[in-house]
């Protein structure tokens, strides 16, 4: 659990430090859940200069002045696009760099590859409930290096 904005970041930026080039993370929860903001952690742990704000508008944007490339993706307006096709999210999803996506239900019907998934709860006011869940052996050792960073520092995980 998350008490502020910060501490989301926070959770972001740990957890990119973990990550490799190819992994994708697929972040669900309702509108002011906290997905852009774990997402704007995750670009800052990957050393992203930029602002990173929520791609609602321009679906996917992409980062390069990072460790490694940092692709953020919302396909909440996507409409009747097909992200495989009109969007190219195939491309993202097997790239050099690290891809976040924000409602990735569509993309989850199609795409079975090993992904980390992230679903956030807003609990009120800034609270936050964080639970995440490998799909495959690489996605699940970044959440068992995580957990396992939790039990040496004391934190509740």
């Amino acid at each position: 659990m998350t008490l502020a904005p910060e501490e989301t970041i926070r959770v972001g930026s740990d957890l990119a430090t973990r990550l490799s080039a190819g992994m994708v993370i697929l972040l669900s929860g309702e509108l002011g859940a906290g997905k852009t903001v774990l997402a704007q952690g995750v670009a800052k742990g990957l050393g992203v200069a930029a602002s990173v704000t929520s791609p609602t508008y321009t679906l996917v944007s992409e980062y390069e002045s990072g460790s490694i490339p940092f692709y953020h993706m919302d396909l909440y307006r996507l409409g009747g696009m097909d992200p495989f096709e009109d969007l190219g999210a195939e491309e993202y999803v097997h790239s050099d760099g690290v891809t976040a996506i924000e409602w990735p239900e569509q993309v989850r019907s199609r795409w079975h590859g090993d992904c980390l998934t992230i679903s956030l709860e807003h609990l009120g006011g800034d609270k936050r409930k964080i639970e995440m869940a490998g799909t495959g052996a690489r996605s699940n050792a970044v959440v068992r290096s995580y957990i396992q960073m939790f039990g040496e520092s004391g934190g509740d995980g």
